[in-house]
């Protein structure tokens, strides 16, 4: 079975071969501290002072944004290697980057409108740093769009590159909006700001022991084994195309 499983890829050209063991030991080390870190959010941090258990969805909200942000930072970064070697590798890893940093950045959308409907009694409203996020999930999904609508695939690659490049200034303009626009009712958890005029935390107890976690997990093993598995998906499915129009020209 295994010797016939080598012929057939050999034949087909694709790479069937087993998961790495790297990427075996991450995505269970990144399962595990998903769920400790649910945990800590759920079970040790105390309920808020103010706002009681809703609160708890900000151990999601705000670290996605910045799982987002490692994403699309690997995104940037394919695409200026692609452009300066044309290694097709790095175009996969900037094509994942957008993939897994916009279903990070409609996480904190979602977890930030369910918040909001109990504090702000709405589910959404136009605020700086709503509407620029809002903004740049639009602009990584159209990046998806357009790079559909291309056929030619170095002209794809180079162009996409291109985009994935510029698109980063929405995530900068995000990032900081709250401090370029003092009217925004949106909170500024870390540093003082009219809306938190004192800095840093607030007093609920063990909110530092369930953040510090998810934040590093979606800063670093969440993203980057998502986009791995991403990576290696997305070479089987061009060497399949591959295939399919050998198929057909022949």
């Amino acid at each position: 079975m295994e010797a016939e499983r080598k012929s057939l890829a050999l034949d087909l050209r694709i790479d069937t071969s087993p998961m790495p063991r790297l990427l075996r030991a991450l995505t269970v080390i990144t399962a595990l501290a998903f769920a400790g870190t649910l945990a800590l959010g759920l079970r040790v941090a105390g309920t808020d002072i103010q706002q009681g258990e809703i609160q708890r969805i900000f151990y999601i909200h705000m670290p996605s944004f910045f799982g987002a942000f490692t994403a699309f930072g690997l995104t940037v970064i394919g695409g200026v290697i692609y452009l300066a070697r044309k290694n097709e590798a790095w175009d996969r890893i900037a094509l994942a980057g957008v993939e897994v940093g916009l279903a990070f950045s409609l996480i904190n959308l979602l977890t930030g409108s369910i918040w909001a409907r109990p504090i702000w009694n709405t589910w959404w409203t136009w605020d700086p740093r709503l509407t620029s996020a809002a903004i740049m999930c639009l602009t990584y999904a159209a990046y998806l769009m357009l790079r559909a609508g291309i056929d030619d695939p170095g002209k794809r690659r180079a162009f996409m590159s291109v985009y994935g490049i510029l698109a980063f200034v929405t995530v900068l303009i995000t990032l900081f909006i709250i401090r370029i626009v003092p009217e925004t009712i949106h909170p500024v958890i870390v540093g003082a700001s009219p809306q938190n005029a004192q800095g840093g935390f607030e007093a609920t107890s063990g909110v530092v022991i369930a953040l510090l976690p998810s934040l590093l997990l979606w800063l670093t093993l969440l993203p980057i084994t998502l986009i791995w598995h991403r990576v290696r998906l997305e070479a089987r499915i061009e060497a399949l195309n591959r295939l399919k129009l050998q198929a057909l020209s022949e």
